[in-house]
């Protein structure tokens, strides 16, 4: 059976909860959800869709470095939305990060967040064995 490893980077703002940014499980990644909070913690809730959004992919990406993995390597990726018209906002800013990578991706209506975000994104990695 492989040991589960806590997975948080360096430069983050620690989680705010009892839960780790990420967990690696043998050959794959778990990265909890990331909302827009900057690096020194400061939440940017009142920030617009699209500054939220590449907050949350940067956030993304730096558990997936930290982990030992990149957006190439992501499986799956559930996004998390309280602007239902959102959607013309979020996917470009998604595929800047994501590139020519298509992951597996589900998508869940929010009603509300606590504190006014308006985006959270978990994602699924694997990596080499």
């Amino acid at each position: 059976m492989n040991a589960l490893q806590n997975i948080a980077p360096a430069d983050a703002a620690p989680a705010k909860g009892p839960y780790s940014p990420g967990i690696r499980a043998g050959n794959l990644l778990f990265v909890s959800g990331q909302i827009a909070v900057a690096t020194d913690g400061s939440s940017l809730a009142q920030a617009d869709l699209a500054t939220q959004t590449r907050q949350c992919l940067a956030n993304l990406r730096a558990v997936l470095e930290a982990g030992g993995a990149t957006l190439q390597q992501v499986a799956k990726v559930t996004v998390y939305m309280a602007e239902p018209d959102g959607w013309p906002v979020f996917n470009p800013i998604y595929a800047e990060f994501f590139g020519a990578h298509k992951p597996a991706r589900a998508i869940v209506p929010v009603a509300a967040f606590p504190g006014g975000f308006k985006v959270e994104v978990d994602a699924i990695a694997v990596l080499g064995d």
